[in-house]
């Protein structure tokens, strides 16, 4: 009746996701340990960071959830339709 869900992703492409973060993660924290600077502007800098880092997850989440939500509404109304032809017969006459 209804297909399964498959993977959109490989192991591959997680795992790529996941050290490309993390070398841009150290990268910039290296270069705001760094940077020839007043330490009040390294701190701005790494908060700015960190809200960067944050607001980004969330706006993986909001996505991801957008897109679940639209795969869930996909399969309800795919369900109604295969129940309504399973109920459906087309030889029968109202009388």
């Amino acid at each position: 009746m209804t297909k399964p869900i498959q993977p959109s992703q490989t192991q591959a492409f997680y795992l790529q996701a996941i050290l490309s973060f993390g070398i841009s993660m150290t990268a910039m924290t290296i270069a705001i340990v760094y940077l020839p600077a007043a330490g009040w502007i390294r701190a701005f800098l790494a908060l700015g960071l960190l809200y960067l880092v944050t607001s980004t997850v969330t706006l993986c989440k909001v996505v991801r959830d957008r897109q679940e939500l639209s795969v869930v509404t996909n399969r309800v109304d795919q369900a109604r339709l295969d129940k309504l032809l399973a109920d459906h017969d087309p030889f029968r006459v109202d009388a």
